[in-house]
């Protein structure tokens, strides 16, 4: 498990931090990030749990919903917790990201845009000013893990 982050901000006592849930989806010493229609910046994969889910439930159905990828339950594992101001809609806000790794089932699909998704991205730390700051905390994180590329290869 890597080393949980906290970010800089001490958010709103009146808001509590909105809880959401990632995939950690690594290729080539890369992250998957996806983007929404209607949005220009970038995301790891992943959402808010429904009322009644579970951190698991949630992040398997935004997963399937997102990139009609089915994952593995049993590979689940926290990869980190971050927690940066919110990005878009939510901004003014703090977001609280619990970060899973897991595997694909074999009989999964590739990652492919579905749903609210209009692309698809594998990016390196340097391609963090695309992204939400809650994610660059976790970029960060995992390049001094030695998982994900500072920049890209050319």
């Amino acid at each position: 498990m890597l080393t949980p982050g906290a970010g800089s901000g001490s958010g709103s006592a009146a808001r509590p931090p909105l809880d959401v849930v990632a995939w950690v989806c690594l290729q080539d010493g890369l992250l998957l990030h996806v983007r929404t229609r209607g949005n220009s910046a970038f995301y790891v994969p992943g959402g808010k749990r429904e009322p009644g889910e579970s951190d698991a439930e949630a992040l398997l159905r935004e997963v399937r919903e997102e990139l009609g990828v089915l994952l593995d339950p049993a590979t689940l594992r926290l990869a980190a917790t971050v927690e940066a101001p919110a990005h878009g809609v939510h901004e003014g806000r703090q977001v609280r990201m619990l970060c899973f790794f897991a595997s694909p089932l074999p009989s999964s699909p590739p990652p492919a845009p579905a749903s609210e998704i209009a692309e698809l991205r594998w990016l390196a730390l340097s391609d963090g000013p695309i992204t939400a700051p809650a994610d660059i905390q976790l970029m960060e994180l995992l390049v001094a893990q030695g998982l994900l590329a500072a920049s890209r290869a050319v």
